[in-house]
């Protein structure tokens, strides 16, 4: 059965993953894609193209939306803290408003970075700053700082070109802003701090495409277009490369992910740029997949590579996407999204022998390209996958191996801001 499904272009039946419920997107159209996703307390955030959804998803299994905020800015990418919420916005805007427009990337009086918005009242959030950054914001970082009385946001971005006005070449950088929780309104970007000096900007060091960070370890890994990095972040305004990988096998480095422990890196490979179809045969199992990596003395060695052991036509879209730990002691687990390859849990506690527990995958969409399971990450019990056209899906994985992380229950979840369990 696996082999026909795989000939026709459908993912076999998921495994030990069942769907629990569905929130159709809230925003209209297949050009709203729907992105990443935060969580606080009882609700969950969710990014769009065109602005972002709130819902309460006290009860699991019935989800609800409680408020929609129309403010389009390609990804949008979420994160919260305490009563603020930030956009990340990667394409020139006429203006920082939410009724802005298209705006020409050649034009100085162009914005993109970054939007704070106010989520004191989760059914009115209230737009409240803007920040431009160079380059815009593809994705951001939320840093603690040590006193508790600011955040920092590591912005990533790159593909600088000398045509454009906010994004000038070298651009081996990334903006940090400061947000005062106690006066938002006053963030501003206080370093720009270079992690590649002496590099000369090109397409291997172009800016960082993703940040996780330890805060309690002072540790950050960043997927930086060519390479794999580590970072000694203890000074917050001013992290520094440690160490530095390059892997044949990868084209372009999208994220990355810590074990509990702080001794191993996940990172991931977007071969394609999300549009591509490469979860076949001919691509083989090491490009478009995950690399393990365990930290050694402070260096990054690469164990083995993981990809979900299926097949789809090259039609559609699929290829390692974003993902998190499951808490449960004493084991690395992880969950990821895999676009239209749908979502899978692995476990790699052995580095150089990961072994995937489960899955679920629907049927392939039969519109445009750009499909599937944006984001997919465990928080309270459950599975919560943004899939970029049918809406928020809410799974539950039951095994023996992930049972335990049921009972761990977390008041907050930024993917990108690792804290122990």
């Amino acid at each position: 059965m696996a082999a026909t499904l795989a000939l026709a272009g459908l993912a076999p039946a998921s495994s030990r993953i069942t769907l629990v419920a569905n929130v159709p997107k809230p925003f209209a159209g297949e050009a709203a894609y729907n992105t990443d996703l935060a969580f606080q307390g009882r609700y969950a955030y969710q990014g769009n193209y065109n602005g972002f959804t709130v819902y309460d998803i006290k009860d699991p299994a019935k989800p609800r939306v409680v408020s929609r905020v129309a403010c389009p800015g390609a990804q949008n990418d979420v994160s919260v803290t305490g009563k603020l919420l930030f956009l990340s916005v990667d394409e020139s805007r006429s203006g920082d408003s939410c009724s802005s427009k298209y705006g020409s990337p050649t034009d100085k009086g162009s914005w993109e970075g970054i939007r704070i918005f106010d989520i004191s009242d989760k059914a009115r959030p209230k737009y409240i700053k803007a920040v431009k950054t160079d380059c815009g914001s593809h994705t951001h970082t939320l840093v603690p700082d040590k006193s508790g009385k600011s955040v920092y946001l590591y912005v990533s971005s790159y593909g600088p070109g000398s045509i454009l006005a906010g994004c000038k070449p070298p651009h081996d950088k990334i903006s940090i802003v400061k947000v005062p929780l106690d006066q938002p309104t006053a963030a501003k970007v206080v370093a720009t701090p270079v992690l590649f000096p002496g590099q000369s900007g090109g397409s291997t060091t172009s800016g960082c495409h993703d940040i996780t960070v330890y805060p309690a370890k002072n540790l950050a890994a960043g997927a930086c277009m060519g390479d794999g990095v580590l970072l000694d972040i203890s000074d917050r305004e001013h992290p520094k490369v440690t160490t530095r990988v390059s892997d044949p096998n990868f084209a372009f480095w999208h994220s990355a992910t810590f074990n509990n422990a702080g001794t191993k890196v996940v990172f991931t490979d977007e071969l394609g740029g999300g549009a591509a179809g490469v979860c076949d045969a001919a691509t083989g199992p090491s490009r478009g997949a995950d690399a393990i990596y365990d930290i050694h003395d402070g260096e990054l060695v690469k164990q083995a590579y993981f990809k979900i052991p299926r097949h789809l036509s090259g039609r559609y879209n699929c290829v390692a996407h974003n993902g998190s730990l499951l808490p449960v002691k004493g084991r690395d687990i992880m969950v990821q999204a895999w676009y239209q390859g749908g979502v899978s849990v692995f476990d790699f506690t052995d580095s150089a022998a990961p072994q995937e527990i489960g899955h679920y995958a629907r049927e392939p969409y039969k519109g445009r390209d750009i499909a599937g399971s944006w984001s997919a990450y465990y928080y309270n019990g459950h599975i919560y996958s943004s899939d970029i056209q049918m809406g928020l899906d809410v799974l539950r994985i039951d095994d023996p191996r992930t049972d335990p992380a049921k009972k761990v229950i977390l008041k907050v979840l930024n993917t990108q801001t690792q804290y122990g369990y």
